[in-house]
This record gives C-alpha cells, structure tokens and sequence, in this order.
C-alpha cells in the first residue's frame, strides 16, 4: 500500500488516498487502485475516549446511488490484507505499537464500496476481533441491503461473526433507506435490493434484546421529492429492534448533478424537528448525525468525492480542498 496523499486536521478528521496495487485495473488505461479511508475524533470528546475509523471495502462501487461519489469505475474487491492494511496504517500512525489506547475504538466498514458484496470483509472482522483484542473495539458495517446470493450468503455468516465475536452491544449494522417511497428508493439506490420485510425479518435476528445486542439502524438523508412516511414504515419495522438516523445529504458532485436537496439543513438543526417528532411518537429512537461542517472541506464524511472530483472541472460550492492532493487529473482545473 502507497499512501498518495493525506488531508485534514488531528482534532477532527483525516482522509488518506492510497494506491493498493501496482497494476491497472484490467480494461482500464487511467485509472489506478485508489482507496479513501479516514479517522477522525467527535469532539469534545478526545481520542483516548474515541477514536473511529472508516475504511474501503471496493475499488469504486457498483451500487452508483444517486447521492454517492463511490458510484462508477468499480474495479473489484479488497482483499482482507488490503481491508486491515488500511486499519494498521492509521492505527500505528497514531500508536507506534500497535495497541489503540482509546475507551472506544470504532472501526466502519462504510466508505468506498458495498460490504456485503466482499466476502472478504467477513474475514477481515474475524481478524480484528484477535488482532485488537479489547473491549472498546466496535465494528459497524453499513449496506443497501443488495438482493443477491453472495449478499445472502454474506448476512448469514455476518450474524454468526457478531454472535461470536462482536457480543452485548459491539456491533452496529446500519441499512440506508432514504425514503419510505419504493419507487422513490429504487431511483436513489437503483439495484435489486431487500424490500421492507426482508430488512424487518432480518434485524429481528440480528438484534436481539436480551442479549445486549444493539439495534440496527435505518439511516435516511431526507430530500425534498422523496418522502419519507413514518406510519408506514412503522408497519414493517419494530423500534425495540431499529432505530432512525437521520443525516443531511453531503454536498457532492452527484447530489448536485442530480439537483438533490436535503432536507435537513447542516447550519439549522431546527429543520428535521417536524420529522424527529414523528419518528419518537411512533416509539423509535432518532439520531441527528451532522458531523462538523468542516468535514465537508476536509471530505470525511462522504464517499469517493476526491476521487471523482479528479477529473472534472468546476467544483461544487463547499467541496473539499482538492488542490491539496498531489494527485491530479491532467484536466483538473482549479
């Protein structure tokens, strides 16, 4: 692993471009192995309370969700040595050792790529479990929840992983909804996925109560145009078994193409009351996640945005500090 370039701030976030392999992706005559990970701290709280890091599971992603920069030039899979030689570069950055010292230390697998699509991420959560041996270790894995043999596959074997690894509260999963509006979805997220009942059917195995386990989370970034029915979706999901994150959708090149406007506003918390409201009188638990607005400079909280901003000219308003990389398309432009 090469790392290309690095930006951002130790008190919040960094993101990392690295080339994972010499060769060109076959068929491809510009394009190299890229990956973004990224750490980051919540502040106030510091890093030996809680450190979380996001990693790639693909190069590119095949899903092209509307909202999502990952989307295009998918080139195939990480392997599980690729998957941890992205954790154990960030992790010894910071502890020469190789022995995070944090309370909490989180690692997502939710930046460039699907997991569920990656055996090896399964893999992958297997080694962790002993190469960082600690309770503060919690794992979350984020899907579209993708209808296909392998993902079947891949959810059943996920299941038996945290059972015996990731046990009484270790482990997130979170499935990315966005609207209540199946046509609408499947617009925002255009594969074949798991409808409603599938998602319900299976949380209700995944989270178990009683025995610790953390609720699966349905993560939505409401936009104007793509409505999002709380009665409806109470008729599928249990809020002792799910629970709501709600996010802005994050300023990239192909929200913007697609002229998406979120509907919670970063700078007024007071945009999603309404919804928030909703959501808690039908019995769930809601969680507002708007990370600091500086994470959209430093491009921490979005997938594959430098990657695809590389070549393309204009720059969307709030877009990340490209001139800041050494890599740069030839017909990048600042």
């Amino acid at each position: 692993m090469n790392i290309l370039a690095e930006y951002g701030r130790d008190d919040l976030a960094k993101v990392y471009v690295a080339q994972m392999r010499e060769n060109k992706p076959p068929g491809k005559n510009h394009h190299r192995y890229l990956v973004e990970f990224v750490e980051s701290i919540q502040p106030p709280l510091s890093r030996e309370k809680k450190w979380v890091l996001i990693v790639s599971s693909m190069f590119g992603c095949p899903i092209q969700c509307k909202m999502c920069d990952a989307g295009g030039d998918f080139s195939g899979c990480l392997t599980a040595e690729e998957l941890l030689a992205q954790i154990d570069y960030m992790v010894r950055r910071r502890f020469p050792e190789g022995k995070p010292v944090t309370s909490k230390f989180k690692i997502q697998f939710a930046r460039m790529g699907e997991p569920s699509l990656n055996p090896a991420v399964l893999e992958a959560l297997e080694e962790l479990a002993s190469r960082y041996d600690t309770p503060g270790l919690h794992i979350s894995v984020s899907s579209v929840a993708p209808r296909t043999a392998a993902a079947r596959t891949f959810f059943d074997e996920l299941l038996r992983i945290k059972n015996r690894c990731y046990p009484r509260g270790r482990f997130q999963l979170q499935f990315s909804i966005h609207t209540t509006d199946e046509q609408k979805r499947d617009e925002l997220i255009p594969v074949n996925k798991w409808s409603f009942d599938e998602i319900a059917a299976y949380g209700e195995r995944f989270s178990l109560p009683q025995q610790g386990d953390r609720k699966v989370t349905l993560n939505f970034a409401p936009m104007v145009g793509y409505p999002i029915d709380v009665d409806y979706l109470r008729n599928y999901f249990d809020p002792d078994r799910f629970l709501i994150k709600l996010t802005p959708v994050n300023p990239t090149f192909r929200s913007q193409e697609a002229s998406l406007i979120s509907a919670v506003d970063p700078y007024d918390c007071t945009t999603s009351d309404d919804l928030i409201t909703l959501f808690r009188k039908r019995g769930y638990e809601v969680i507002l996640s708007i990370g600091a607005l500086e994470e959209n400079q430093i491009g921490s909280n979005c997938g594959q945005f430098i990657q695809r901003a590389l070549g393309i000219y204009q720059r969307p308003e709030q877009s990340y500090e490209l001139e800041r990389y050494s890599i740069k398309s030839p017909d990048y432009k600042k």
